[in-house]
């Protein structure tokens, strides 16, 4: 949203800006809004003069509001003179009497937001109101007591008219016939019957081909500008701007434009405003106006059955940033202020003739985004048919009065004192503007100390700041009571998991206490796991492998060994039978394993007591000594075969024995059993 306003802002289509007929013709009152926040309502009595100078009459009243005042429109039926006020979410309406003091009728609240509001030439006390969720509502409200009224909703359609645009936009405004509405949209204007069924209608523009519309063109705004009266123009007649052109289309020819002109103002029009003829036969002024300022002033002519076209070339107003060089020279930082200030947007736009025998004179008031009310007085010219060379230049003239004014207004200006400037994080993003979000307040030195020296643009050093915080380490999970992998791998990454080893294989063994025993997964897994694990590396000359880079595989297995010999044995040797203590360290003396066993190999010796004294482990121990005394005297047989390796790997456990003692030395036949 914060983007979309930097390109279009919206919000006061139709102008917050309207000049109320007094109980004379020469005195008349302004409505406008000012403050911090736009949220009061100022009623400003001013006297015209024949010289078109105005003047000032006491100071101004004003009615506090709940909200930012976005329009104000003011309409004069049937001598009752209503005024209509839109905010972001409500609308209001008061009755103005003839001595301009205004009674309020209701207010209206809008849920959704309201985007417009217009007021019933036909119909005192007859509102349109448009919404963002694409509701147009007709509101009529009655003065008396109690004071009564009457919403209805006459239109919706959350989707735009032509094609598809995002923008949720929408106007409304009233026809020559007081039951006909226009409803209009960023891509064409549509005429609707409030009494007909929901749902019909005709379109009276449509951005594309029938309009001659450029790539891109969008309605910006459309007003109806057949006023009642002797001196108006065709009652049917209305103006559409968009962001490049200007179109007058006649709701008896919808689609077809009878007349577009490209304004070339370099900001949005948003703003227009229809004047009363000088004299009568004379073609009648439009001014338009846009969001940066620039003025243009159109002549239409084209009453009763002729066609409506420009009576002369349009004519360029200065606007307020051209007036800076009538104000004295300044230092850079004013001048800056004094720059900034005459360039603040657009968003009200008012204008009163002043009677004079000879030439007239109009004054024209706009109103800033900084509250600002600016007065600029034009003389206008009756003949318009040859404007000649200095048509695009119109006369403005300053009087010493408006020198004076402005001198007062400059030195109220400086001496305010400028607001302080607030540090705010970038919000800046690639297509996007993010909305600024407020700082939390977070107590220390560090957070305070970086925003002071970025708001003043100094360089930041560590002793400015003193300690960093340091980051708490999160919590570490504790292990589960049978996550017996996860407290092996912090022992093995904390240190030598050896004393986890022995705390491990005592944890459950006892006096008078059996150790509790794991279920077998493979037969292969266990007793591969069961020969590389619990080995005395100490006396055998094999390369060192260490019990941390153990597999987590297999889990350990507690061996049965009498109480009286654990502190007696190797760690290796635990549960291990004493007849067969030897063997496996023969074996694993010569068994390379370092070189050509992967890591998964060197598994801890988790369940030795599996292997127990069968039969086939008999023949087994004397077919190793049988192939013991054959290799002594062969060269290579410190080392087991690959092909021996491979089976070892491959072969169940009834295969793996034989293969794991070929290179036992010959002993002495073991005892009944082993």
């Amino acid at each position: 949203m914060r983007w979309e306003q930097l390109l279009l802002d919206d919000a006061f289509t139709g102008g917050a800006l309207a000049w109320l007929p007094g109980r004379t013709p020469q005195v008349g009152q302004l409505v406008y809004p000012s403050g911090g926040a736009l949220d009061r309502l100022y009623f400003q009595e001013v006297r015209q003069t024949p010289g078109g100078d105005p003047r000032i009459l006491g100071d101004p009243g004003h009615i506090q509001l709940r909200g930012p005042v976005r329009q104000v429109v003011t309409h004069t039926v049937q001598g009752e003179t209503l005024l209509a006020v839109r905010s972001d979410y409500h609308c209001a309406l008061w009755k103005v009497s003839k001595q301009g003091i205004p009674a309020p009728l209701q207010v209206l609240r809008v849920e959704k937001g309201a985007t417009g509001i217009s007021l019933s030439p036909h119909l005192p006390g007859e509102l349109a109101v448009c919404s963002r969720s694409g509701a147009i509502c007709l509101w009529t409200a009655q003065d008396g007591w109690p004071i009564s009224s009457r919403l209805r909703q006459i239109y919706k359609d959350p989707e735009t008219l032509v094609f598809r645009d995002p923008s949720p936009w929408r106007w409304a405004d009233f026809t020559a016939h007081p039951r006909v509405l226009t409803v209009g949209d960023r891509t064409g204007v549509k005429m609707i019957d409030t009494q007909g069924p929901p749902g019909c209608g005709l379109l009276l523009f449509r951005g594309g081909a029938e309009a001659a519309c450029q790539k891109g063109e969008r309605v910006l705004l459309t007003q109806y500008l057949g006023e009642c009266g002797p001196e108006s123009l065709q009652p049917t007649l209305h103006l559409i701007c968009t962001q490049f052109s200007l179109y007058l289309v006649d709701e008896r020819l919808p689609l077809v434009p009878m007349l577009k002109w490209d304004h070339g103002l370099p900001s949005a029009p948003l703003l227009a405003r229809l004047l009363p003829p000088l004299r009568p036969g004379c073609p009648r002024p439009l001014l338009l106006g846009g969001q940066g300022g620039q003025l243009q002033l159109l002549h239409i002519t084209g009453e009763g059955t002729s066609t409506p076209r420009l009576a002369g070339p349009p004519q360029s107003l200065p606007s307020r940033s051209n007036s800076l060089s009538a104000f004295p020279l300044l230092e850079p930082r004013s001048q800056q202020r004094l720059q900034e200030r005459l360039q603040a947007p657009t968003i009200g736009l008012a204008t009163a003739i002043s009677p004079s025998a000879s030439t007239p004179v109009l004054s024209l008031f706009q109103l800033s985004a900084a509250g600002d009310v600016f007065h600029q007085r034009l003389h206008l010219r009756e003949d318009t048919s040859d404007p000649g060379p200095d048509a695009h230049a119109p006369m403005v003239s300053w009087s010493p009065q408006d020198t004076a004014c402005c001198r007062r207004w400059l030195k109220a200006l400086l001496e305010e004192p400028p607001a302080p400037p607030v540090w705010a994080v970038p919000t800046f993003s690639y297509r996007r503007l993010l909305g600024f979000k407020e700082q939390q307040k977070v107590e220390g030195k560090v957070p305070e100390g970086l925003r002071t020296a970025m708001a003043k643009g100094q360089l930041l050093q560590q002793r400015d700041l003193g300690s960093l915080p340091t980051a708490e380490p999160p919590p570490a999970a504790e292990p589960g009571p049978e996550d017996e992998l996860s407290e092996r791998l912090e022992a093995a990454w904390e240190g030598p998991a050896a004393a986890w080893w022995e705390q491990r294989l005592g944890r459950g063994s006892g006096p008078g206490k059996q150790p509790k025993r794991h279920k077998r997964r493979t037969q292969l897994s266990s007793t591969f796991s069961s020969l590389s694990g619990r080995l005395d590396f100490s006396d055998a000359p094999s390369p060192h492998h260490s019990p941390e880079r153990t597999s987590p595989v297999s889990r350990p297995q507690p061996p049965v060994t009498p109480p009286s010999q654990e502190l007696t044995q190797e760690l290796w040797a635990r549960g291990v039978p004493s007849e067969r203590q030897q063997t496996l360290r023969d074996y694993m003396a010569k068994l390379p394993l370092q070189g050509d066993f992967p890591e998964s190999a060197s598994a801890p010796l988790s369940q030795t007591s599996s292997i127990q004294a069968t039969s086939f482990k008999q023949q087994a121990l004397r077919d190793c000594t049988a192939k013991l005394s054959l290799q002594r005297d062969t060269p290579g047989s410190a080392t087991v075969p690959s092909s021996q390796t491979s089976s070892m790997r491959a072969t169940p456990s009834r295969q793996l024995v034989p293969v794991l003692c070929g290179s036992q030395p010959h002993r002495k036949k073991p005892r009944m059993g082993f």
